[in-house]
């Protein structure tokens, strides 16, 4: 228990950060109309790729017996994977809606 209360203690304006980004984004995305939802998060999806090259770094610094560490990199690559692609699927169809149909 010390450790945490330790850990927490050292960490304090990292957590703040990351309590504020959290009720930034809420506020941010609750006032974005729901037509533009669609639009924004194909585009959110495709900056994902940061999170792919993140992971990619990390499982190359991590040591050969932290499975932890290759475990969780690996997680993140696949979903950031599955993130930036669908991300790119659903803005094609979207193009699509747009494009006159051929005769």
């Amino acid at each position: 228990m010390n450790e945490l209360l330790s850990w927490i203690t050292a960490h304090q304006q990292i957590i703040y950060i990351v309590v504020l980004m959290i009720f930034v984004g809420i506020e941010v995305i609750g006032r974005v109309p729901s037509v533009l939802h669609t639009p924004l998060m194909s585009g959110a999806n495709a900056i994902h790729g940061v999170v792919i090259i993140g992971a990619i770094i990390v499982m190359g610094k991590a040591e050969h017996d932290n499975y932890a560490a290759l475990i969780l990199g690996f997680l993140a690559v696949v979903l950031g994977t599955l993130n930036v692609v669908g991300g790119f699927v659903v803005t094609d169809r979207m193009l699509e809606m747009f494009k006159k149909k051929g005769r």
